[in-house]
């Protein structure tokens, strides 16, 4: 074999090595679980074995004993009608977040008006004003939206500000010495420089309206992946709750990898040299 040449083991390792770590870890996790749940520490009510979850996903996601899904609605569709609620209420405040970070970066008396407010929202968790939210908005679609786009509008619009604020100087003073106007700089020169932590602060915000889900479905929440978490938590149905909470994982992670993965094409600059 010529020298400097990668041994072939090698090279197919690393190639397998991203999907053969995590499948790894997945199955010690649920030997680990297994073994648990065998110990007789706790009650099954507790701590269900693997078998008895992946029971409950069939049951809720199929018709069973005349059943439809959970609640007379599939798994599918609960989790359908939660993501359909976080795209638009982290929509909305992504969509805010951006423009205010916009605004705050390149203009500093906004920036010292409406940061401190920003930090103030940054720090309440969502069940401090759920609350409040029902009581103004009643208890259909509109607090629960409302609480995603609260929950998503601080971190976009704090990655935002930051990024817009680090633009260097150079690049803008020599944008407006060749003529730009004051748009042309904005669109030209500081929206791609501060893009790449701008789409780091969405997939925050996306993040945070996602683990605050659960919370956005508290009142009447079913149909919704939160609300048959809340439902089934009242009923000591651990089973159910597991399925509820490893699909709002799993499909946290699925959006998160597509919107790394949408970053890598607006912004495929980012971590080269």
């Amino acid at each position: 074999m010529p020298p400097g040449r990668p041994f072939p083991t090698r090279h197919a390792w690393v190639r397998v090595r991203p999907v053969l770590l995590p499948l790894g870890s997945l199955l010690v996790f649920l030997a680990l679980w297994q073994l648990l749940a065998a110990s007789g520490t706790w009650s099954e009510t507790l701590v269900p074995p693997p078998a008895k979850v992946w029971d409950a996903f069939v049951n809720v996601s199929t018709t069973h004993h005349g059943v439809r899904g959970y609640n007379g609605t599939y798994l599918v569709e609960h989790l359908g009608i939660s993501l359909r609620r976080i795209a638009i209420g982290a929509g909305i405040g992504v969509a805010f977040g951006v423009l205010f970070g916009l605004l705050m970066g390149t203009v500093g008396w906004l920036r010292a008006l409406f940061e401190p407010w920003i930090t103030f929202l940054r720090t309440l968790p969502p069940l401090a004003y759920f609350s409040l939210l029902v009581i103004w908005l009643g208890i259909n679609e509109e607090p629960k939206v409302t609480l995603l786009a609260v929950a998503a509008f601080p971190p976009v619009a704090v990655s935002t500000t930051t990024a817009v604020a680090a633009v260097p100087r150079s690049l803008i003073e020599a944008a407006r010495a060749l003529g730009a106007s004051r748009w042309s700089v904005v669109k030209d020169v500081v929206v791609p420089s501060a893009l790449p932590e701008t789409l780091t602060g969405v997939r925050l915000a996306v993040g945070v309206a996602y683990s605050s889900l659960v919370a956005a479905e508290l009142v009447n929440g079913l149909p919704g992946i939160g609300g048959m978490v809340k439902d089934a938590a009242n009923y000591n149905n651990t089973p159910v709750v597991l399925v509820g909470i490893i699909t709002i994982g799993v499909s946290g992670l699925v959006i998160d990898g597509l919107l790394l993965r949408l970053e890598r094409v607006l912004v495929p600059w980012r971590g080269r040299a």
